[in-house]
This record gives structure tokens, sequence and C-alpha cells, in this order.
């Protein structure tokens, strides 16, 4: 999945989590891409999904933080009611309007790590409730990236995941376990 990219941005909410969890049980020790999590929360929550992800894989995880450098081989999540913008090198956080009545968006996520890296990011739609992520991963797929979708078949929420594939024709959908 990481093979030739810079950047691997993946969205998810009903049902994301165990999805998630499952995902980076997958990703090796020395997975080169940097990874960017997007997953709908509530805002004023503490989240404690970059602890439940380190634990469950190899690569070492924490919430972006404006102005952080990016590193590869590292997971980094949306904070809870702030969108996440990959810039080129670095994050920055904003308290924007909510998209699609979510903050943190995945669609601006996904659209600045389109912007920042094009044909070297990888877009990854999981399970959901909603239509955050389409326009963002047709945004990545329209500059030259890689868009993967979850069967909406195999997601716990299909709504999403099939959204993202009306917006995406030309997706790769499949099981999570082909993703990963």
């Amino acid at each position: 999945m990481g093979q030739g990219r810079d950047v691997v941005v993946v969205g998810a909410s009903a049902g994301g989590i165990q999805a998630l969890l499952a995902m980076v049980q997958g990703l090796p020790a020395d997975f080169p891409a940097a990874v960017f999590v997007v997953v709908h929360t509530t805002p004023h929550t503490p989240s404690v999904l970059p602890r439940l992800l380190e634990r469950a894989g190899q690569l070492p995880a924490g919430h972006a933080r404006h102005g952080e450098a990016i590193v590869g081989g590292r997971i980094y999540v949306a904070p809870p009611d702030y969108h996440t913008l990959v810039e080129p090198g670095h994050f920055a956080l904003s308290t924007d309007a909510p998209v699609r009545y979510s903050r943190p968006s995945i669609d601006v996520t996904f659209s600045s790590a389109a912007d920042s890296y094009a044909h070297r990011t990888v877009g990854v739609v999981l399970t959901g409730a909603n239509a955050d992520g389409a326009d963002g991963l047709r945004r990545i797929s329209d500059r030259g990236g890689l868009a993967l979708v979850q069967d909406p078949d195999s997601a716990e929420s299909r709504l999403m995941p099939a959204a993202a594939q009306r917006a995406v024709p030309r997706a790769r959908v499949m099981s999570l376990e082909g993703i990963i």
C-alpha cells in the first residue's frame, strides 16, 4: 500500500475503530510512508485512538500537532474538533466550520494531502455512515494518487465506502484484508 508513496490518508467513521486496528496490525515496522488517520469523533472528548493504534501495530502513533514535521513510518491521528491539513512537510490544524457536520473532516485532510503530495498519496476510505471522504478521495485520484475503498459489503457501515465508490469509479474496491 505505501510502496512509492509518501503519505497514506485513511478515513473512517461508524465501525472504523475495529477496521483501523486491523489495518495497522498489517503494517510492517519498516513501513516507509507517513499514515494519517481521520475518524469522526465528538468534540471535547479525549481521544485514546493513538494509544490503541500503537498497541495494535508496530508503528508509533500520536495526535497531529500544528506545525509538526511529517515523518515516514509514523501514524498521525486528527485530534478531536480540529481539521488536520497535510501541508508539504508539516501539519496545520484548523477550527474552520465543520464539513458535512464533521470536524475533523476526512475530505479536508484528503484534499490537502492531494494538493501537497499529488501522485505520492494513497487515500483509503473505510466503513462509515455518511459521504465524508468521497470528494477528497476523488481529488487524490484526480491528482494521480491511489484511491482504495473498503468493499461496502464488508464494511460495518456501507454508506461512506459506497459514496466513495460512486465518486471515484476507478478506485480499487477491496476487502479490508485486501487493503492491508
